[in-house]
């Protein structure tokens, strides 16, 4: 636990206990805080991998490109609204992205545009894991490139980034799907 805690202070890699290192693929899902969309990306990917067989191929996380509310839980009403579709995102507490998520993971996912940026910029010399948008792997929403912030405006709005990341992380199953079926074992 000590170590874990250590590892994490530090912005390194986890340590080679954690069941995510032995995951073939690993997926970090990004937006500003950690409360709202990325940790129902998280949950979403997370149960869609479940049903599709790969829940122990592929491990999902998520995290902010802000530390605000870290420890924290997602925000009560990303609660309600994915435990009515059948998301438990209770268990889920936010972090911060830390350094080393850029070697740790394959695909780190941004919500938004301002998120895309934010981790190419933060990303080292070297990085290998794929980093871009969430929503273009989406197949019902054309035309939306994002992840909208429901953090200002009424519940509706959860509902609605539900509907898109639904969308989304059905196309990127069927993407990791493709991966693994490559039997491609390095960063995607």
């Amino acid at each position: 636990m000590l170590g874990r805690l250590k590892g994490w202070l530090q912005g390194g890699a986890a340590p080679a206990e954690d069941p995510a290192r032995a995951a073939e693929l690993r997926v970090l899902m990004v937006c500003t805080g950690n409360i709202c969309r990325s940790p129902t990306a998280e949950g979403v990917l997370r149960a869609r991998l479940a049903r599709a067989g790969l829940g122990g191929r592929v491990a999902v996380d998520s995290a902010g490109t802000q530390g605000y509310h870290t420890g924290e839980a997602p925000d009560p009403r990303a609660v309600k609204a994915a435990a009515a579709r059948g998301y438990d995102l209770s268990g889920l507490r936010a972090r911060p992205v830390q350094p080393g998520d850029f070697q740790r993971f394959h695909w780190i996912v941004a919500m938004d545009e301002d998120h895309l940026g934010w981790l190419r910029r933060k990303a080292p010399p070297g990085c290998t894991a794929r980093i871009e948008l969430l929503m273009p792997h989406g197949r019902r929403h054309a035309g939306v490139t994002e992840v909208p912030d429901p953090y200002y405006g009424a519940p509706a709005g959860f509902d609605r980034v539900l509907d898109l990341v639904e969308d989304a992380c059905d196309g990127l199953v069927a993407r990791v799907q493709d991966h693994l079926g490559s039997g491609v074992r390095g960063h995607a």
